[in-house]
């Protein structure tokens, strides 16, 4: 095969990973094949590839893009036809997953390109639901942080599940909304010093950041926010988004509240109290609302709306301490620094968790453009403290 050469735009060369990622660790990796086009390690291979060089390779152009994925699927169901060993089976959950992280990536590119939102993704008939404005408390007690092989497919990150010891505190029911942040930028938080940590402030005074990264004043003096291409009314019951970690930690201090540990925002979201209260349950649910499997009125998740709702919206998915949305809507930044388990040890994929430990924060609980494959509760996403560009919003503990 031998795909045209084009000038391509900055999405496909995020296409034309996927389908080279699914190629190299199924076709290649698990069954041994030749490489489908011969450079295409030198193209597609994010551990190696620059980022800021991806888009001045010589890439496919969009046809041929396209034809190399529709040449790697049928190859992968000429093999899934017959028998499968578990070991092969793991590569390609591994290539669904990581498609998945694309697919949202994709969508919030489109945001950050300012190009035309996603259609017949979502129900554009974001339900008014409130906001509930209280703080629950937790009961202190041994928790089982991570995951175990009975967990089915998890990333190398949440390996293996350890007890550690969980202290009680007090949690919002809810992310912060639009209404709240915008109160501390009202009140001049960007501009002052005392709520921000060294790095905070050496990124606020670097980016000359005022507000999030997509507000804008409107005539009125009313706070929009450019979504895709248009310019909106900031939906003030709906989570913030689109603020990275540095911004999630300047509110707390401004509004003297903290962010929570990854340990606390899991317990929170899966976890179960004793019949008394008085301390954490043995054992979790599998999703905050129980075992059964998302739907729109439990999670915001796959698409179920074309973007984030109100954070009083499903009512339904609610954890056994009564809070909503720790599933789905937007990323929830914790405190915790994105580090290694006692017993991690890298998979196959070796560049997914270990080059970045210690340079990340853990974020936990998918988005409205995140697949239920990725926003298990166990999942740990990570990104540096400066990433503005992901859907990602907070919720907070009392001091």
């Amino acid at each position: 095969m031998g795909p045209r050469i084009d000038i391509v735009n900055p999405m496909l060369w995020e296409i034309g990973h996927v389908g080279w990622f699914h190629e190299y660790w199924t076709l290649r990796h698990a069954h041994g094949q030749v490489p489908l086009i011969e450079r295409s390690d030198r193209l597609w291979d994010s551990s190696a590839v620059a980022h800021a060089t991806r888009w001045q390779l010589d890439l496919p152009d969009r046809a041929g893009t396209f034809e190399y994925l529709a040449d790697v699927l049928a190859r992968q169901e000429d093999r899934l036809g017959g028998a499968v060993d578990d070991g092969a089976r793991y590569f390609y959950e591994l290539a669904l997953r990581h498609e998945d992280m694309h697919v949202e990536a994709l969508t919030y590119s489109r945001q950050t390109l300012s190009y035309a939102p996603p259609t017949g993704l979502g129900d554009a008939g974001r339900p008014d639901a409130g906001s509930l404005p209280d703080d629950v408390t937790i009961p202190g007690g041994l928790w089982r942080l991570g995951s175990t092989a009975a967990d089915g497919f998890v990333f190398d990150n949440e390996k293996w599940a350890h007890e550690t010891m969980v202290a009680p505190f007090r949690i919002a029911r809810t992310p912060v909304t639009n209404a709240e942040f915008a109160a501390f930028v009202d009140a001049g938080g960007y501009g002052a010093r005392e709520f921000w940590s060294d790095a905070g402030w050496t990124w606020r005074e670097r980016r000359g950041a005022e507000r999030p990264v997509y507000w804008q004043t409107r005539r009125d003096g009313v706070w929009g926010a450019r979504r895709y291409r248009a310019i909106e009314e900031l939906a003030p019951r709906a989570p913030v988004v689109f603020v990275n970690w540095f911004e999630a930690d300047a509110w707390c201090r401004w509004a003297g509240r903290r962010l929570p540990s990854e340990a606390e925002w899991e317990v929170t979201t899966i976890g179960m109290p004793t019949t008394d209260g008085t301390r954490l349950a043995d054992g979790h649910r599998r999703w905050p609302w129980g075992d059964q499997p998302p739907t729109a009125t439990r999670a915001n998740l796959d698409f179920a709306f074309d973007g984030p709702v109100e954070v009083g919206a499903c009512a339904d998915g609610d954890s056994a301490f009564g809070c909503r949305q720790m599933i789905g809507n937007v990323w929830q930044w914790t405190a915790s620094d994105f580090l290694p388990f006692e017993r991690f040890a890298a998979d196959p994929y070796v560049d997914y968790s270990q080059p970045w430990f210690g340079t990340r924060k853990v974020l936990q609980g998918g988005c409205w453009a995140t697949s239920r494959r990725i926003a298990r509760p166990a999942y740990r996403n990570f990104f540096t403290p400066d990433r503005n560009d992901v859907f990602a919003g907070f919720r907070t503990c009392a001091l």
